[in-house]
């Protein structure tokens, strides 16, 4: 199954379905479901802006400090897009998301991250069943 791998705290607004757009600097024709991969990395500047622009999103961003390094859910990619009204949307490229499915801590599967859109053996999900 592919995968794409997030800096914390957009891995967590991404499977939770607050973040429906996901900022990228190249355009992809992935169409379907995928992993979500909450890389080790976290976005300090990323994390201020959310708490300064949704003032009620500081504790769910506090909270995902601790989740890195896992794949944490799924969401379905369903476009690719250049321009949207979405206040999450910076550009060049947005990749849509829609049906998010975050597993919750107990499901998440401890994973290394990869830059683009990655494959991950089908053999690491059956565990997570």
């Amino acid at each position: 199954m592919k995968a794409l791998s997030l800096k914390q705290p957009w891995a967590d607004l991404i499977v939770s379905g607050v973040k429906p757009i996901e900022n990228r600097r190249w355009k992809s024709s992935y169409r379907g479901r995928l992993l979500i991969h909450a890389s080790k990395t976290w976005d300090n500047e990323g994390a201020k802006w959310i708490c300064e622009k949704f003032p009620y999103l500081k504790d769910f961003v506090n909270f995902s400090t601790h989740l890195r390094g896992y794949l944490i859910g799924s969401v379905e990619m369903t476009a690719c897009v250049e321009k949207h009204s979405s206040p999450w949307f910076f550009g060049p490229y947005g990749f849509i998301f829609q049906s998010a499915c975050e597993w919750g801590r107990e499901r998440a599967i401890p994973y290394k991250g990869q830059l683009g859109i990655f494959e991950v053996p089908d053999i690491i999900l059956v565990y997570n069943d």
